[in-house]
């Protein structure tokens, strides 16, 4: 049996090589234009870099997706027109649709090009997908709405058809982006569908009854209003062997606009799980889920997969709070004046003595920061957020081109 496909999301191209190190079998990215997510951050995926990101997946031997899935306009549809002939040139292995116009565009100038139906479309029976297999798809990411059961009837009904499925990351308050209140409170200026939403459902919310315009009240006792629309974030580890023997393909991670850090962690987590599940299908995934606590989420629901929720909502936040603060990134390995050192670019204020927990591809282990130096090598007491300065550690990673710090446990 073929193992299942762990898919991280590719919001730019260092995060793409890095989740393909860190685990990764495929990674799925968007140009700014067509895709359901705006990137801001880092080396952005355009068309005019297109080719070289999905050629950098398969340096490493991995499939790259390109996401097609907004909904569109007659203005995106003679876009893309002008640009096939670069999408068709870069070769993904695969295009996310969810418009039945850019389906007609695929089908048209890119006829062998596998297509996969993206969660936008809400694929919630197996009659839809037998629809979708007869338009010609290779694969359906169903919606998060399923349950397990509900996906291994699918999968019975329609064996052919890959199947893809969210396990991990954010989740919509609507049926998976089908959602005008981002559109609504910036006058059409976000428009969620078009990869530009706001997140109000992450907003703070506070009561007002009409005939008292200048009285707001509480709708729980939480002083700083309620998050009445906010979701938690989905995190499936612990059913990871129950959807493989569903049928799953591929389990797919949220998060084109996370950080680097939470990308890589993520997919470290994700990878061993499901490797050993294949080795151990009764091992306890305990330890991955104190590992995914590391990293930023709203609190953790498994949705609706087990048949008995509504999704999970997080009434008393909506920032993303992490069990481990990201503390660097290493840029090198230099000597200066017979001193070996790690230049990194810190993400959050660091310490001489602090203990760190070091993550790599192959590597995980607490150390100490021994000191901390400039580029004269003056010792510094303390390297603040942004610098780039070089230290020197206790336990020295060995796999150090791809490795990050973060701090030790879990916060309460």
């Amino acid at each position: 049996m073929e193992k299942v496909e762990l898919l991280l999301p590719a919001g730019n191209l260092e995060k793409l090589e890095y989740a393909v190190n860190y685990g990764a079998d495929a990674v799925y990215l968007g140009v700014v234009d067509f895709s359901l997510r705006a990137m801001r951050k880092g080396e952005l995926i355009t068309f005019e870099n297109l080719k070289t990101a999905i050629d950098l997946a398969h340096k490493y031997g991995k499939k790259a997706y390109m996401t097609l899935n907004i909904f569109a306009f007659n203005k995106d549809i003679k876009h893309l027109e002008e640009c096939i002939e670069i999408i068709k040139d870069a070769n993904p292995d695969a295009i996310l649709v969810s418009d039945f116009g850019i389906i007609n565009i695929i089908k048209k100038y890119m006829p062998d090009t596998p297509l996969h139906i993206s969660t936008q479309t809400n694929i919630l029976n197996y009659e839809c997908v037998k629809f979708w297999q007869d338009m010609g798809a290779t694969r359906v990411v169903l919606a998060r709405e399923l349950s397990i059961p509900d996906i291994a009837e699918i999968k019975n009904k329609v064996p052919e058809m890959e199947v893809e499925c969210f396990i991990h990351g954010a989740q919509c308050v609507s049926y998976s982006g089908r959602c005008l209140l981002s559109d609504y409170f910036t006058k059409g200026e976000r428009i969620s569908n078009q990869g530009n939403c706001c997140q109000p459902c992450r907003w703070s919310y506070k009561l007002v009854e009409e005939t008292r315009p200048n009285e707001y009240y509480e709708i729980n006792e939480d002083a700083h209003g309620t998050h009445i629309l906010s979701p938690n974030d989905l995190c499936l580890v612990h059913h990871l062997k129950e959807m493989i023997d569903a049928g799953v393909d591929s389990f797919k991670v949220e998060g084109r606009t996370k950080s680097l850090y939470y990308v890589s962690a993520v997919a470290k987590t994700y990878r061993a799980a499901i490797d050993e599940l294949y080795k151990n299908p009764s091992a306890n995934m305990d330890k991955y889920f104190y590992e995914l606590k590391k990293v930023g989420n709203r609190g953790y629901t498994t949705g609706f997969a087990l048949g008995n929720d509504s999704g999970g909502y997080s009434y008393d936040l909506s920032k993303g709070l992490a069990g481990a603060d990201f503390l660097f990134e290493f840029h090198g390995k230099e000597k200066i004046n017979g001193n070996e050192l790690f230049l990194v670019k810190i993400k959050n204020k660091i310490l001489p003595n602090d203990e760190i927990e070091i993550i790599s591809p192959t590597e995980q282990f607490v150390t100490k920061i021994l000191g901390i130096y400039d580029e004269n090598e003056l010792e510094l007491d303390v390297g603040n957020t942004n610098a780039e300065v070089y230290i020197k550690l206790e336990q020295e990673p060995q796999d150090y081109k791809y490795a990050m710090a973060r701090t030790i446990g879990i916060k309460e």
